[in-house]
Parts: C-alpha cells; sequence; structure tokens
C-alpha cells in the first residue's frame, strides 16, 4: 500500500510538471531582441543587446523546472513599418513570446500596439518615450531604463541648480527628441527659466555646424542636446571644433551613453553632464556584470551600456515570472513581473508599477577629464543620486487608462 502510494504520488507529480510545461507555448520561451544593428544605436544597443538577452537566458538556467529558452534577433533599421512587420512576423509565424530593447520611440510605439492584446509581452527596456507609460499605456508593455519625462526632467533641474536657466536645444526630429524637448521645457519654463530657441535635425545628420551656430548665436546659458547614439557624437565632436565647450556656454547631453563617450574621447566629452541609471563602475555586483559582457563573443573588451543593462534585467525579470507562473502568456506574466520590489544587481531598488513603468534610481554624472580616468571606460563621476520616487513621472499623471 505504501509503495502504491509512493507511485500514485509520482504519477500527480508528473501530471502536475507536464501541465505546467504544457503552458509555455511551443515547449519554448522565445524572446527577440528587436533593435538597431547597423545604423546609429548599433554601439549603445545592436548586437551587445543581444549578448546581453544571451547572458539573461544563461543566467536563468530554465529557471529550476528546464524551460527552455531561445534568443532571436533582427534589425528595424529605425523604421516603424520595418520593425511592425518583424514583430508581426515573430508574433504570427515564428512564436516569438517577448520583445526586447527597441530604441526609437516610433518604432516602440507600433511594436507596442501590436503586442496589445495578444500573448506577447513588449519589454521596452530601451524605448524613450513617455507615452508607453501614459496614454498609450498597454497591459502587455514593461518599460524598463530611462524615459523621456525621466530624462527630461532630472538633467534640466540639474543644470537650473546650477545657473542654467535659459536654454537652446538641439533635437532629432522623431518622437524620441521631441519628447525630451517637450519634458524639459516644461520644466525649465514652470521653474522660472526660459528656452530661447530650437533647431530639428533629422535622425543621421552628420553635419551639426548650422544648428551650432544658431545655437551659438542664441547666447544661451545651456545648449541641450536632444538626441542620441551617432547623432550626439557628431554634435558633441563639432561643438569642440567651434570651441563651444571652453566658452560661455554649457553643453549637456540629455541621452549619452558609455559607448558614446568611449567613441567620442574624453578629451571631447569631458565636462558633460548626463544622467543615466546604469553605469558599469558602480559597485562589485554591476562591475562583474560589465567585465562578463565585455569578454562576450564580438564585445572586444566593450563595457555596456544602460540600455543593454536594461535588456539583460528586464529579460531575466521576464523569464523569472514564466517560471513563477509556468506560463508565457503575457496576460499571466506581466501581472506577475509587476508584483517584484526589491533589489537588482543592476539597477538597485526597483519596482514595477501598475503602469508598467519600472522605476529606479537615476544618477547625475560628469565625464571627467582624461588626467582623472585611470584606464578605458572609466570615464564618469558620480555628482548626485536621484531616487526612484522623484526620478519618474508619477504614476497615473501621464493619462495612462490603466490607472483609475
Amino acid at each position: 500500500m505504501k509503495g502504491l502510494k509512493t507511485v500514485l504520488a509520482a504519477a500527480v507529480s508528473c501530471v502536475m510538471a507536464t501541465a505546467v510545461q504544457a503552458q509555455v507555448s511551443d515547449d519554448v520561451v522565445r524572446v527577440g531582441v528587436l533593435n538597431d544593428i547597423s545604423g546609429v544605436f548599433q554601439d549603445t544597443n545592436g548586437m551587445g543587446s543581444v549578448e546581453a538577452a544571451r547572458m539573461a537566458a544563461e543566467d536563468f538556467d530554465g529557471g529550476g523546472k528546464n524551460i527552455k529558452v531561445e534568443i532571436v534577433y533582427a534589425d528595424h533599421q529605425n523604421k516603424a513599418d520595418v520593425g511592425s512587420a518583424i514583430a508581426r512576423k515573430w508574433l504570427d509565424v515564428e512564436k516569438v513570446d517577448a520583445i526586447v530593447d527597441v530604441p526609437n520611440s516610433s518604432v516602440g510605439l507600433a511594436i507596442n500596439n501590436i503586442a496589445r492584446n495578444t500573448k506577447m509581452t513588449f519589454l521596452a527596456s530601451s524605448t524613450a518615450t513617455s507615452d508607453l507609460t501614459g496614454k498609450d499605456c498597454s497591459p502587455n508593455t514593461i518599460q524598463w531604463v530611462n524615459d523621456a519625462w525621466a530624462t527630461g526632467n532630472t538633467t534640466a533641474a540639474a543644470m537650473m541648480q546650477r545657473g542654467g536657466d535659459d536654454w537652446y536645444f538641439l533635437t532629432v526630429n522623431y518622437a524620441l527628441g521631441q519628447g525630451i524637448e517637450a519634458e524639459a521645457t516644461n520644466y525649465i519654463t514652470k521653474n522660472g527659466g526660459k528656452v530661447l530657441g530650437s533647431s530639428k535635425h533629422p535622425l543621421g545628420t552628420s553635419d551639426f555646424a548650422s544648428l551650432l551656430l544658431q545655437a551659438q548665436s542664441s547666447k544661451a546659458k545651456v545648449i541641450g542636446l536632444a538626441n542620441a547614439g551617432a547623432d550626439v557624437i557628431n554634435a558633441v565632436k563639432q561643438a569642440g571644433e567651434f570651441g563651444m565647450q571652453d566658452g560661455p556656454q554649457k553643453l549637456v547631453a540629455f541621452l549619452i551613453f558609455i559607448n558614446d563617450v568611449h567613441g567620442m574621447g574624453l578629451k571631447t566629452a569631458q565636462g558633460l553632464l548626463l544622467t543615466e541609471s546604469f553605469y558599469w563602475d558602480m559597485d562589485d555586483e554591476t562591475r562583474a556584470f560589465g567585465k562578463r559582457f565585455a569578454a562576450r563573443p564580438g564585445m572586444n573588451g566593450k563595457m555596456p551600456s544602460a540600455n543593454q543593462a536594461g535588456v539583460y534585467a528586464s529579460t531575466l525579470a521576464y523569464l523569472n515570472a514564466v517560471a513563477a507562473k509556468g506560463s508565457d502568456d503575457a496576460s499571466v506574466v506581466v501581472p506577475q513581473m509587476k508584483t517584484f520590489k526589491g533589489k537588482d544587481k543592476l539597477f538597485g531598488e526597483v519596482t514595477i508599477r501598475a503602469d508598467g513603468r519600472v522605476i529606479h534610481p537615476i544618477y547625475l554624472f560628469e565625464i571627467k577629464k582624461p588626467a582623472e580616468s585611470k584606464g578605458p571606460y572609466d570615464y564618469y563621476k558620480l555628482l548626485s543620486t536621484i531616487p526612484a520616487e522623484k526620478a519618474f513621472r508619477p504614476m497615473g499623471e501621464g493619462g495612462c487608462p490603466m490607472i483609475k
């Protein structure tokens, strides 16, 4: 009788394990890294993001349930139609369960709409538009790292505290730049500052000479670069050629990453202020991750950007939620992700809110002078920490219909 009970218990255990496994579609969790592999964001995202997702899958190691994970990737070319076509194929044909990364807000908003009301989860770890937790919020979307509200408000606040009360913007003319400029402008004007002008440029601009001269002639105390990737690198380099960094105007990059600083060199980048959610040299855990990342195939010693760290953190959090619920259905996984509150080894103390916004501290850094750096990627000086509850837009203020 005792032996029969043991056999029955084992049989029930196997049935339960099979039932849980069956909820993972196709017996594998597929995560698609969708980003810019060949364009302006290839260094801050690109194949580095793919390696970060692979690291998360390796560290997940089946989640204690032998869950298989497959990482796929594609290049959206910074085109919403291209990104949409990839996402639809992944959803309908290739059975991809989650899309992660997606720099370029226009592409991110398109993916957000495609994933809505499906079983697919959108881990918008690099999509900067605040609309993802505002009017376009979705029960399928989690937004990690910074967004336009956080970037615009925290950077503007830091500069105004240092006397930068009138501004001129150089802005990339799509959702990312427009969102950052709008958020910063709102903060500046509400706090007694002035915006003296703005020049727009297309994505992938190589010549900023005329725009910089317009900014210089405005005599604004602060020139805000509301762009990213190769655009911000080119703008900073050309500003240096004009001697603007030695003049009375302060150059501020709203969205610049460690890879960008490495590309332009400390001689050019020194003194720039920036806000970041992640820096590889913050503590022992970030340093350990950074060194592992740098040793990955194809990385050639490069340290991870905040966006690449965000891919790792959001992918691992997603996979842990899949393991906890035994399902890769967004209607089950995303609510499970939102129960998390605690320490993330790369982003510190985090909370995932009901609107899908992951809140965590944001740091104000100054880029070191060449003489202050001890070696490659030792580039940032920490000036201050913005606590999580102040770093992001209060929940509900953006008009998210999920928040009553």
